[in-house]
């Protein structure tokens, strides 16, 4: 009696070991194929196409993920596997019920993630602000997007958080205007001053004429007039705009030096300066 349950038994794993195995067997088939022929061909396909990066690296993985469900569904069903469960609707009941309860964040992500892609204004590589953090977009997943700081560190941020959160994009539009405030003290000339700030300006090669370099009188402070200078960059990142930036203030340093504008009588914030950016085309 005892040597025939163990044949049951054994016969009852040869079955399952066998289903197993055609389980492996047609996924891997169908899988190996679709990941080495076909993704390779899409991929070519959206190249010729000059799609956006960032759509571009979206059907990708669309694709990948679609490929491995279909290779995993494929299998199952030849394996008999898909008979099996079909016949428990409680199981299936309790299954997407829980996958339900754990997925509710992953879910939530995915759709914002589908509302990053299909924004124009978001793309791979763009410079970004938002909840006082800044970087460039390395990848937009079906989870997170990964942000590379100006540091060189990768941050994860879940979609949901740039999807409900104001994010500043600094590359969206062809040109960045560049407002540089500057103190100066009550007993120098404002017109002098002025004229540096725009000769600096004109003198620059990355800085556009049109629209044109201005200068305002932004207040009258404690111990110093303060200047805001704005102009504008074309083509603008984030190498660009510091490079800019530093080259500018260190030209104006210079010049209000030679003509006797001492920026030392000024405040310590004053005389480093407040410099912010915005693409605002409005003067």
């Amino acid at each position: 009696m005892s040597g025939i349950d163990i044949a049951a038994l054994g016969a009852k794993y040869a079955g399952l070991l066998s289903q197993l195995a055609e389980f492996a067997l047609v996924t891997v088939l169908l899988y190996l194929p679709a990941r080495f022929v076909l993704r390779p061909l899409v991929s070519h396909g959206l190249a010729r196409w000059n799609l956006n990066r960032t759509l571009e690296q979206t059907i990708e993985k669309a694709l990948g993920v679609v490929t491995v469900l279909v290779a995993v569904v494929a299998g199952a069903w030849a394996a008999g596997f898909a008979g099996l469960l079909g016949g428990s609707a409680l199981f299936f009941a309790a299954l997407t019920l829980a996958i339900g309860f754990a997925a509710q964040d992953v879910l939530s992500n995915f759709v914002a993630g589908i509302f990053i892609v299909q924004d124009p204004n978001f793309n791979i590589d763009d410079w970004i602000e938002w909840e006082d953090k800044a970087g460039f977009i390395d990848d937009i997943g079906f989870r997170v997007t990964r942000i590379r700081t100006f540091d060189n560190e990768t941050v994860t941020v879940p979609n949901t958080v740039l999807a409900t959160t104001p994010v500043t994009n600094r590359m969206s539009n062809e040109t960045l205007r560049i407002s540089y405030t500057v103190g100066i003290g009550y007993a120098d000339d404002i017109d002098t001053a002025t004229r540096i700030l725009l000769d600096a300006a004109a003198d620059h090669a990355d800085i556009l004429d049109d629209p044109e370099p201005s200068v305002r009188v932004a207040e009258l402070a404690d111990s110093a007039i303060l200047l805001q200078s704005r102009f504008w960059i074309a083509d603008p990142d984030r190498e660009d705009f510091s490079v800019t930036r530093s080259e500018y203030i260190q030209e104006t340093s210079e010049r209000f030096r030679e003509a006797g504008i001492d920026l030392s009588t000024t405040t310590q914030h004053q005389l480093s300066g407040n410099l912010s950016v915005d693409t605002d085309p409005r003067e």
